[in-house]
C-alpha cells in the first residue's frame, strides 16, 4: 500500500498532534517537519523524520503529498496557506469564522493556479461542528441552530493573546453560560446574543515591566476574538500558569431545535457534542483525515480549495467502500 507522505509546517502543540495522528494511521508517513525555529533544536517523536527550515519549503515540493499547516489563524495561516497552496496540496485549521470566505477565495485562487488541492478550516469547529449544523438544518428546516464551545482552552484565542506586546504567555478558556445551554436543550428556542451564550476567561503572564492595563484593554477590545463577549483577564505568574493551566482540554455542542408536522406540533432536538482531553491532538487527528481526502482528490485531478462540506465522507477513511458498507452503514 502506497502511503500518503505528510509534511508538517509548524511544530507546536498542533504540529505534534498531527504527528501523533500519522503514527496511528498505517496509510500515512510523516516525512518532514518544517519550522521557523532552528531545525537543530526541533526533535520529532518519530525516528527518521527530517527537520528543515521553513525557508526551504519550495525545494521539497516533490517529496510531500500533503503539507499540513499548523500555524495560528490570527497571523500565520492568512499568509501561509495561499503561499503554500501554490506549491503543495495543503490542509489548514483556519478558525476565524468571520474571515473564512475571504480566506477561501485567496487559497482557491492559489491552489487552482498551482494545480493543487486545499482543504481549509478543518478541525472540530469549524469542521466537524460545521457538518453537524449542515446535517441538522437540512433535516429540520423549521428550527434554530445553537453552538456552545467549552469549557475549554482555545488555541487560536490563546495564540492571539500571546501576540500582544508585553505578553509572555497566556491561556484562554471559552465557557458556556449554563442558563443559556439549559434553555436550548429544553427546546425553548431562545433568542441569544453572542454575549449571552459564552464568557471568556483569560489567564495572562505579563513580561517584566509590561503595561498590564494596556494588555487588558487590547484583549477585551480585540475584534472577532473578545470584543463581543464578557471577558475577564487575570494576570498570573508563569509558575501559576504552568501549574494550574497546563492541559489543553476543550469541547462543546451543536444543537438544532426544530419542529415537524402540519402546525409544527412535534418538537425535535438534535445535539452533537465533543469532550476532548487534548484539543490539539484531536484537531491534529481531523487534519490527518483531511490530508487523506486531499491526496485522493488530487489523484483524481481535482484542484482548488475545499471545505469539509465538499469532501465525500468516505474519502476521510482509510477503509474501503466495501468495508464501510459492511461495518459502519
Amino acid at each position: 500500500m502506497a502511503k500518503t507522505r505528510i509534511g508538517i509546517l509548524g511544530y507546536g502543540n498542533l504540529g505534534k498532534g498531527v504527528e501523533l495522528a500519522c503514527r496511528q494511521n498505517d496509510d500515512m508517513e510523516l516525512v518532514a517537519v518544517f519550522t521557523r525555529r532552528d531545525p537543530a533544536g526541533v526533535k520529532p517523536l518519530t525516528e527518521g523524520v527530517a527537520v528543515r527550515s521553513a525557508d526551504d519549503l519550495a525545494a521539497h515540493a516533490d517529496d510531500i503529498d500533503v503539507l499540513v499547516l499548523c500555524g495560528g489563524s490570527a497571523n500565520d495561516l492568512p499568509e501561509q496557506t495561499p503561499s503554500c497552496a501554490a506549491l503543495f496540496n495543503v490542509v489548514d485549521s483556519f478558525d476565524t469564522h468571520a474571515n473564512i470566505p475571504d480566506h477561501f477565495a485567496r487559497v482557491d485562487a492559489a491552489a487552482r493556479e498551482g494545480g493543487k488541492v486545499a482543504i481549509i478550516s478543518a478541525g472540530w469547529d469549524p469542521g466537524m461542528f460545521s457538518l453537524a449544523r449542515l446535517y441538522a438544518t437540512s433535516i429540520l428546516p423549521d428550527g434554530a441552530d445553537y453552538t456552545f464551545w467549552g469549557r475549554g482552552v482555545s488555541q487560536g484565542h490563546s495564540d492571539a493573546i500571546r501576540r500582544i506586546d508585553g505578553v509572555a504567555d497566556a491561556r484562554q478558556y471559552t465557557v458556556p453560560v449554563p442558563a443559556a445551554l439549559e434553555a436550548v436543550r429544553s427546546g425553548e428556542n431562545p433568542q441569544l446574543t453572542t454575549r449571552q451564550k459564552h464568557t471568556r476567561e483569560c489567564y495572562v503572564v505579563a513580561e517584566q515591566g509590561a503595561d498590564k492595563a494596556a494588555i487588558e484593554k487590547a484583549i477585551v477590545e480585540m475584534p472577532n476574538y473578545f470584543a463581543d463577549y464578557d471577558t475577564t483577564v487575570t494576570f498570573v505568574t508563569q509558575e501559576e500558569l504552568d501549574r494550574d493551566h497546563a492541559g489543553i482540554p476543550h469541547g462543546g455542542s451543536v444543537i438544532r431545535s426544530g419542529a415537524t408536522g402540519e402546525a409544527g406540533e412535534h418538537r425535535h432536538v438534535v445535539e452533537f457534542s465533543l469532550k476532548l482531553d487534548s484539543n490539539p491532538e484531536f484537531t491534529g487527528s481531523v487534519l490527518a483525515a483531511c490530508a487523506r481526502a486531499v491526496h485522493r482528490m488530487s489523484q483524481e485531478g481535482q484542484t482548488g480549495c475545499k471545505t469539509l462540506f465538499d469532501v465525500p465522507p468516505a474519502y476521510l477513511s482509510a477503509a474501503s467502500a466495501e468495508e464501510l458498507r459492511a461495518h459502519l452503514l
